[in-house]
């Protein structure tokens, strides 16, 4: 069976999301690389994770790994705004 990527994960945790949201669909999915991010500690890495679907499933699988991504980037965009607000009362700092 040839696979194609339809994910390049920044961590181990979106590409599970996104292993589990496509096998939710009927979709298999297979997280490539997750275990050589611990190989390599505190070094930069690049396109190491990828999650991957059969070629047959790479049309179904898009638009719900595009959903998973905009809803990933959307708390970034807020964030970045400002429009979020702090939840901690004056005086307290997170532990």
């Amino acid at each position: 069976m040839t696979m194609q990527i339809v994910y390049r994960a920044d961590t181990i945790i979106d590409a599970n999301l996104v292993k589990g949201a496509l096998e939710a669909e009927g979709i298999g999915a297979y997280v490539a690389g997750q275990y050589l991010v611990g190989a390599i500690g505190e070094l930069p890495r690049w396109n190491l994770v990828n999650v991957m679907v059969s070629n047959s499933d790479v049309e179904r699988a898009l638009p719900i790994v595009r959903e998973i991504e905009t809803a990933l980037a959307a708390p970034l965009a807020s964030d970045a705004a400002g429009d979020r607000e702090d939840p901690l009362p004056d005086g307290i700092l997170p532990a």
